[in-house]
């Protein structure tokens, strides 16, 4: 059964009477409690008092709805019942309509879409504490990183993530970070949409690439060594299945604020199951929802009750390994996101997984049990209880022998003021304290009218597009360049043949011409030089015979022919 029904309602536990630091009778410290948490407005109820192992229901803890803006802490070591009192927590405040939203990093809190069950210890724990339990179901809509898992895909471009939260996931030093930076800035000034971890990719290898060498040293301090370094570290992301996180449509972190049909605030649960083995990357993802929120939400002061309240689960692994510049960013977007309505409450083992600056704005305190096997644990635990304000329990043995379902609880009042130190049998959940069936998520899932816009990755000319495209175009023109000057030394070519036949032909025709000219003036020569026939025949011996008997007749006949004499026959 669940972590806070669990164990004995009313009998002190061997060694559970604690000393008092005061003398404060015990009369006294319970009315004090009661005092302490008697407020006039709107109240989350945690459960009853303790003291010396047995609950006070007249005594009830609680906390201002108009505090949950003023950020919390809810730690405790493994199986001490810090999901319950998560659990409890966003139950009420669904129930007074403010909408929560909470990461369910082991698949645990999707019960709170189906009522609780009824047990012995559930029903134990409620006599207990002196409230009433009814089995309730809270309106959940369910969503995944990416897709991976039960929900409503939630993605987020590489460019409105950013190069500080990437660099954290990706495990990048300072330096790194920085030329992680340039190249972000890059891709802004060039018109390259970071979509996608391909997108980023393409920008990298294109700013390595021999085209792109030029410009990267343009980028003054990211050296080629640095951006291969980038470029390895975005491959073994993808390698372990981030694309999947990184796209459009890119989730609407207003989406969070809303509030059910029946007035009930909407709790928004993040199923992460399927990436456990990734904890950087949901831990930086849910940083990013929640300085986008930062970005987006008005400031509105302090307000009765908040706008939302955000449960980091798991916060340790949000400041593992965190640069400074990181923790700067955590540690500004708590400050400020207050005076816009939105409350944060850390969820974590020990109180030293919260740097000490961040740590120190969390005004609402909800300590589970802590243990202390070893030096380092001793000592975590004195400096827990130097952090609480002064009170009658002697909390360095109170801490290590709270049972399960019980946490020390100290919260700000409506004035701001710390209410006294309690400790507090937290009251049960009234969901199922167990992962609802999967039948009940899945129509959850199919009935969100956002499926119809996050359903589906959308995609459109990004930077990895762009770059292959500009990478096709420079091969075509190279090609094109290339075919031109084969084309050019070829026409070159062809026209020195054609040069060189035109002056062969020229010089045959020019030899032709001047063997006729020869010819021909040698003909003249010789004709010049030899008679022509009728010269020859007309000097010819022959002809001046022929010339002569011819003439001889022919005066013949004409002296015949005047003197009338004929020849008679």
């Amino acid at each position: 059964m669940g972590e806070h029904a669990a164990g004995s309602a009313a009998k002190p536990r061997a060694g559970a009477r604690l000393a008092l630091v005061s003398e404060s009778s015990d009369t006294t410290l319970i009315d004090e409690i009661r005092s302490g948490y008697a407020f006039e407005g709107a109240a989350l109820e945690f459960g009853a008092a303790v003291l010396d192992g047995t609950a006070h229901p007249d005594a009830v803890v609680r906390i201002p709805l108009s505090a949950m803006n003023r950020h919390g802490l809810v730690a405790g070591a493994t199986g001490t019942g810090k999901t319950k009192t998560l659990q409890l927590m966003a139950e009420q405040l669904a129930a007074q309509g403010v909408p929560v939203f909470l990461a369910d990093v082991k698949g645990d809190l999707s019960g709170m879409a189906t009522p609780g069950e009824a047990s012995d210890r559930v029903t134990a724990r409620s006599q207990d504490v002196g409230m009433t339990w009814q089995p309730t179901s809270f309106p959940v809509s369910f969503y995944a990183l990416g897709g991976l898992g039960k929900g409503v895909p939630v993605r987020a471009s590489v460019t409105t993530f950013g190069p500080t939260l990437l660099a954290k996931v990706l495990g990048l030093n300072e330096t790194q970070e920085s030329s992680l930076g340039l190249v972000f800035h890059y891709a802004d000034q060039n018109g390259y949409f970071l979509d996608t971890l391909a997108d980023l990719r393409a920008v990298v290898q294109h700013l390595t690439s021999d085209e792109g060498k030029a410009e990267l040293k343009e980028l003054g301090g990211l050296s080629s060594a640095t951006a291969g370094v980038i470029l390895r570290e975005l491959i073994t992301f993808s390698d372990q299945g981030a694309d999947a996180f990184f796209g459009l449509a890119e989730f609407d972190t207003s989406v969070l604020l809303q509030t059910a049909a029946d007035g009930r605030g909407t709790v928004s649960m993040l199923e992460l199951p399927a990436v456990q083995d990734r904890p950087a990357l949901f831990s930086t993802f849910l940083m990013w929802l929640l300085a986008d929120l930062f970005h987006d939400l008005p400031e509105v002061g302090d307000v009765d009750k908040p706008k939302l309240v955000f449960f980091f689960d798991e916060a340790h692994l949000l400041f593992n390994d965190a640069s400074k510049d990181f923790l700067d960013a955590i540690q500004q977007t708590v400050r400020l996101i207050r005076s816009k309505g939105v409350g944060i409450f850390f969820v974590t083992q020990s109180p030293k997984d919260v740097p000490p600056d961040v740590l120190a704005q969390l005004g609402n305190r909800v300590q589970h049990a802590l243990r202390a096997f070893t030096p380092d644990d001793a000592a975590a635990l004195k400096a827990a209880v130097k952090t609480y304000p002064h009170t009658a329990y002697d909390l360095e043995e109170l801490l290590t022998t709270l049972g399960t379902g019980e946490a020390v609880v100290t919260v700000l009042s409506e004035k701001g003021a710390p209410t006294p130190v309690a400790w507090t049998r937290m009251r049960a959940p009234q969901s199922l304290m167990a992962p609802s069936p999967d039948a009940t998520i899945d129509a959850a899932v199919a009935a969100s009218p956002l499926l119809a816009t996050y359903g589906q990755p959308v995609e459109r000319d990004s930077a990895f597009e762009m770059l292959d495209r500009a990478a096709s175009e420079r091969v075509k023109a190279d090609e094109a360049a290339k075919a031109a000057q084969e084309k050019a030394k070829a026409d070159e070519a062809a026209a020195e043949e054609a040069a060189k036949a035109q002056a062969a032909a020229e010089k045959a025709a020019a030899k032709e011409r001047e063997t006729a000219a020869k010819a021909q003036a040698a003909a003249e020569r010789k004709q010049a030089s030899e008679p022509g026939v009728v010269q020859q025949v007309v000097t010819s011996s022959a002809f001046r015979s022929v010339l002569r008997s011819a003439g001889t007749v022919l005066g013949r006949e004409i002296t015949r022919s005047i003197f009338g004499t004929t020849r008679r026959r």
